[in-house]
């Protein structure tokens, strides 16, 4: 017991308190957020990466806007809107969010946000959800027009199907929803889907796999805009054990993707 403690009281620094590294990148960061969201979004694929985010604004105290963007300013829920599409049939449990700009208005204004906080949109994150597997035709012109003018694009699950539906994975490497592979694979022919992946980068796109890894990409996103050590110490404080590896993908031969 006491060689024990001995050698626990030598390695004070394993056990010390981490130290908040600074953010070294200040030129480049971004200002003004958004999401996507549509009736049957996937909630995880919402709140997953935007905890990520309100964490490093609330440790940080950076500036960093937040804009929820839909068809309407109408509650816009989880719980699945029943049709042939979706192929769901559990029952109405969900939750609801609520929009703070539609479509129209930003596309209106020319991609300037009109909103509590104007400006362009930096940074575009679409989330996946049963709602994918319905036209979407709002939510996929919306991506379309406003690629050209947002910095970073990120995707979770089957938000990829409205990325490539857009045409802007064209050419590009990206992932999705392992359990849907079929299915959404098959809304983007001219896409080099990657079928073993946690999160792809391609450019300024960020693709993730199923639900839960979209908070392993915005981990990855974060590390790479704001600092390694920075994503390293969110995650701690969120008590959260980081995926580092994006290749590592278990997922891929569980649900049994051709070429994983």
């Amino acid at each position: 017991f006491s060689f024990s403690l001995l050698s626990l009281l030598s390695l004070p620094s394993t056990l010390a308190t981490p130290v908040q590294p600074p953010i070294t990148n200040t030129t480049t960061l971004p200002l003004n957020y958004a999401i996507l969201v549509f009736p049957t979004f996937q909630s995880l694929d919402v709140f997953g990466p935007l905890d990520v985010l309100n964490t490093l604004s609330m440790l940080y105290n950076t500036t960093m806007h937040l804009s929820i963007i839909s068809s309407t300013l109408d509650a816009v829920p989880t719980a699945p809107q029943r049709t042939a599409r979706m192929n769901m049939t559990h029952g109405d449990f969900g939750e609801s969010i609520v929009p703070t700009t539609t479509f129209k208005e930003v596309l209106a204004a020319n991609g300037m946000m009109k909103s509590a906080h104007p400006g362009e949109i930096d940074v575009l994150i679409v989330p996946g959800g049963g709602g994918t597997r319905e036209p979407r035709e709002e939510e996929i012109e919306f991506v379309r027009v406003m690629y050209p003018k947002v910095k970073h694009i990120l995707s979770v699950c089957t938000g990829s199907t409205i990325l490539a539906r857009a045409g802007i994975l064209n050419n590009r490497r990206a992932t999705t929803n392992k359990r849907s592979w079929t299915w959404a694979t098959s809304t983007g022919p001219n896409v080099s889907w990657v079928p073993t992946a946690r999160w792809v980068e391609d450019g300024n796109i960020w693709s993730s796999s199923g639900i839960s890894a979209g908070i392993d990409l915005t981990y990855a996103w974060v590390g790479h805009v704001y600092g390694e050590k920075v994503a390293d110490f969110v995650a701690m404080s969120s008590e959260y054990k980081r995926w580092r590896n994006s290749t590592e993908d278990p997922f891929a031969q569980i649900w049994s993707v051709p070429g994983s």
